[in-house]
C-alpha cells in the first residue's frame, strides 16, 4: 500500500489535468455538459483561475488571472508551455439558479461554494423545508462535478484519450 504522501504526490497531476480539461469542454463542448446535466443552462469560467507550469522544478511558473472581465491569454500560453490548471472558479447556471465555487486541483476540493437564495424562514414549520431545500442545491453542484470528474476519468483511461481527446485538446490551445 502506498503511503500517503507518495500516493499524494505520484498522483497530483490528476486533478490539474481534469481542471485543464474541463477548461477545454467549458470553452468547445457545451454537448457534452448538457448530456450531464440535461437542466444546466452554462456553465462558465468565473473570475479566478491558476495555471501551473511544473515542467522545470527550478524555473516553476504560476499565473493568476483574476477579475470579472480577465482575459485567458496569459492561461492558455501558460498551457502552451506545458503547464495545467491547478484552481478554477466557476459559475454553473440551471434554471433560474445560479452556484458560485472554486475547484482546486490538487485536491479536488470545493470551496466558497455560493447557492442559489432560498425563501425566508419565517415559522418553525419551515425550517425542515429549507434545510432540506439547501442540501438539495449543496447536491446539485456536487452531482455535477461527480458526474465530470467520472467522464474525464472514464476517457483518460480509455482509447480515447491519446487518440481524440489530447489532440483535440492540443488544437485548442494552438489556435485560441
Amino acid at each position: 500500500m502506498l503511503d500517503v504522501a507518495v500516493a499524494y504526490s505520484r498522483y497530483q497531476f490528476l486533478g490539474e489535468e481534469f481542471l485543464s480539461w474541463l477548461w477545454f469542454v467549458i470553452e468547445n463542448d457545451h454537448q457534452l455538459l448538457q448530456q450531464l446535466d440535461p437542466d444546466l443552462a452554462a456553465l462558465e469560467i468565473g473570475h479566478r483561475m491558476v495555471v501551473v507550469n511544473r515542467r522545470h522544478r527550478d524555473t516553476g511558473e504560476t499565473v493568476t488571472i483574476r477579475g470579472d472581465h480577465a482575459g485567458m491569454e496569459e492561461g492558455l500560453l501558460t498551457l502552451k508551455k506545458g503547464g495545467m490548471v491547478a484552481e478554477i472558479h466557476l459559475i454553473y447556471r440551471s434554471g433560474d439558479n445560479e452556484w458560485q465555487f472554486s475547484l482546486k486541483g490538487e485536491s479536488l476540493n470545493l470551496s466558497s461554494l455560493k447557492v442559489p437564495a432560498t425563501g425566508r424562514v419565517e415559522t418553525e414549520e419551515e425550517i425542515e423545508g429549507a434545510v432540506i431545500e439547501k442540501i438539495y442545491l449543496y447536491e446539485r453542484v456536487i452531482g455535477l462535478i461527480n458526474r465530470l470528474y467520472a467522464r474525464f476519468v472514464k476517457l483518460r483511461l480509455g482509447d480515447e484519450w491519446n487518440k481524440l481527446v489530447v489532440p483535440a485538446v492540443r488544437k485548442w490551445i494552438r489556435t485560441a
